[in-house]
């Protein structure tokens, strides 16, 4: 996604900001420590990517719309653009204060292999309003929740993530079933 969203958008910089405290998450989430860690593992040789902790370094609930407002101040001449997968396009109606969200930043999406719902996927739903574009990027058939579930059960993820990220995986034996 990252790289499809350098190259479609012509982005000068793409910031990966791991989420600090999840308002809404109902499972617990893995350490910030190994969020942040697995993410800087995962982006090391990207050029033009920059691992941001400003979520991880916050205090209380992390909210999207706070980021945007503070890179609408770092980047004011910037055109910012917030790249979610269609699951969380879905969810965006559910989002604090998501209206706002619409108005700092045009929300690409990359869409799900499986479409979500029976109404078509809701990507399309959302490409017809203004704001909102496709993300153009191979469709790809995996979740973070699959992955999760893979390594409860200590399967290989090998192919679904990067080589450098499995190990630190498997070194601090996270997502390991009880």
């Amino acid at each position: 996604m990252a790289e499809a969203a350098l190259r479609q958008l012509q982005l000068d910089v793409l910031h990966i900001i791991p989420t600090g405290q999840a308002w809404h998450k109902q499972r617990p989430l893995t350490p910030v420590q190994h969020r942040l860690a697995m993410t800087q593992l995962a982006f090391a040789a990207m050029d033009r990517v920059k691992v941001d902790p400003r979520e991880t370094l916050r205090e209380g609930p992390s909210y999207t719309v706070e980021t945007l407002l503070e890179l609408r101040d770092e980047y004011p001449a910037a055109q910012l653009f917030l790249i979610v997968g269609e699951d969380q396009a879905q969810a965006l109606p559910t989002w604090y204060r998501w209206a706002e969200i619409t108005k700092l930043a045009i929300i690409c999406v990359a869409a799900r292999a499986v479409p979500m719902g029976t109404g078509g996927t809701i990507c399309q739903q959302f490409l017809a309003q203004p704001g909102f574009q496709r993300l153009d990027m191979p469709l790809v058939d995996v979740s973070a929740t699959d992955i999760r579930r893979q390594l409860a059960t200590q399967q290989s993820v090998a192919p679904l993530v990067l080589e450098p990220v499995a190990r630190y995986i498997d070194y601090h034996l996270l997502y390991r079933s009880a």
